[in-house]
């Protein structure tokens, strides 16, 4: 029950964007349009799970085993990156369909900061292994699911006639506000 409402929380109630603020750059840059958004949010889905798990491993067997916890940071970026490029390797040969669909959004995970913040949430929390997991997975599902209804909202925004001095990032910064708003709603849904 508990992973549950953890999975529940990390999707609604405490939001990576909405209520964290983190992820803020691919967030407002890659949700002009739903297909993109979708990509997106699987290439992070995939990795923000793989590099909380390789990162909680290091954590526990080399930082906390070895007293290196103030190279935590350093650390994880290093983690992060070495994990998206050797994903970026092993699609292009394994697989070059999937290396296609997913492309430009590979080398845009390295600098999502929401996959440090949840590799590193992860470990402030105390969680264990597959707690860490669902909540990674959960987290990068309310990431996915705040993208693709904002690259929605902003694909019918051009459809309408917008004032010009209210066309393109106010707008948007405008549309992102009531999101955030209408998430907090989901605040007392669950305590977690």
């Amino acid at each position: 029950m508990e992973l549950l409402l953890i999975f529940i929380a990390a999707i609604f109630v405490n939001n990576i964007v909405f209520s964290q603020f983190l992820g803020i750059c691919p967030f407002l840059g890659v949700s002009k349009k739903i297909d993109t958004a979708l990509g997106m949010s699987a290439a992070v889905a995939f990795v923000l799970t793989l590099a909380t798990i390789v990162t909680y491993l290091i954590q526990k067997f080399v930082l906390d085993a070895f007293e290196l916890q103030y190279l935590q940071t350093i650390t994880f970026i290093l983690v992060i990156a070495s994990l998206v490029q050797m994903l970026e390797i092993v699609l292009k040969k394994v697989s070059p369909s999937l290396y296609q669909a997913l492309g430009v959004f590979l080398p845009l995970i390295t600098t999502n900061c929401a996959v440090l913040g949840v590799a590193i949430l992860v470990i402030q929390k105390d969680f264990d292994l597959l707690t860490g997991v669902v909540y990674a997975f959960a987290t990068a599902i309310g990431f996915g699911l705040a993208l693709t209804l904002f690259a929605g909202i902003r694909e019918q925004m051009s459809l309408v006639n917008i004032p010009k001095g209210m066309k393109g990032t106010p707008i948007a910064l405008i549309v992102a506000g009531l999101l955030a708003m209408a998430f907090m709603g989901f605040s007392g849904v669950v305590k977690v």
